[in-house]
């Protein structure tokens, strides 16, 4: 842990939990269709005024489905030529992990910043 995250007070457990659910709602997608991008994208709005680190995290969480989403598209169009089935499926499980341990630091109180994500919402 780094020093300025010791220095940050942490999170209600409300907070922490409305944060984790940011993050979480991606899975959503599993059952509905773009749910991935709705479910972070309602509860970071609903939530967003509530206190800094939801709004912080629910941008962080939208800002990687997005760049999922994006590659994904990708990946889809590369199957013409067979590697986008493997890229897909590589897409698939980073998506699926990473979303968990976002989850679980939000949940934690700790600030998660998702790695090789375009953050298009600031």
């Amino acid at each position: 842990m780094s020093d300025e995250q010791q220095l940050l007070p942490v999170p209600s457990k409300e907070v922490r939990q409305w944060a984790m659910f940011c993050h979480l709602s991606a899975l959503l997608g599993i059952w509905i269709p773009f749910g991935t991008l709705i479910g972070p994208l309602i509860l970071w709005q609903i939530k967003r005024e509530m206190d800094p680190f939801i709004d912080a995290q629910g941008k962080e969480a939208l800002n990687f489905q997005i760049t999922v989403a994006i590659a994904s598209a990708i990946s889809l169009m590369l199957m013409v030529v067979v590697i986008g089935f493997f890229l897909f499926g590589l897409i698939a499980i980073g998506a699926l992990v990473l979303t968990i341990i976002g989850g679980v630091k939000a949940n934690e109180g700790v600030p998660y910043r998702y790695p090789f994500t375009w953050r298009l919402i600031k």
